[in-house]
């Protein structure tokens, strides 16, 4: 003979579905507070990280790639590489990603020497954003 199964129900456990705040009153309110507190943080944040940026290239970078990035500090002549120009197309063209790995790994075969065991992550940070302040990122088409 068959047994019948049924199937067990607990009581107490009801599922209650709350009701969706409708989208048409939160993209408003989402967009009124991002207008209040982004602009002034952000560009706060920018200018902090951007003097942070120059207090470090002015320490480690300008030496050998100029005041103003071009590729001429007073070390450059001594080396046998020349320094990166960053107004260069070459450079202006690499992704923060691989300004990052420049600035972590060095470069191969060029005085470029790694700088992960002298600056923080938010250092090498810093130094890009300053980078890219002397010389915009401008992909290639």
């Amino acid at each position: 003979m068959r047994q019948h199964r049924t199937s067990l129900r607990f009581s107490g456990f009801t599922q209650y579905k709350k009701a969706p705040i409708p989208l048409s009153l939160l993209f408003p309110l989402l967009t009124w507070a991002c207008l209040l507190l982004w602009p002034g943080e952000v560009q706060a944040q920018q200018t902090t990280t951007i003097d942070a940026g120059e207090t470090m290239y002015r320490l480690h970078c300008l030496r050998c790639h100029g005041k103003v990035g071009d590729g001429r500090g007073p070390d450059s002549s001594a080396l046998i590489v020349p320094p990166t120009d960053f107004h260069s197309p070459q450079s202006t063209a690499k992704s923060e990603l691989d300004l990052r790995a420049i600035v972590i790994w060095g470069l191969v075969f060029s005085p470029m020497h790694g700088w992960w065991d002298r600056l923080s992550s938010e250092e090498i940070r810093e130094v890009i954003n300053y980078i890219r302040q002397l010389a915009p990122y401008q992909p290639r088409i």
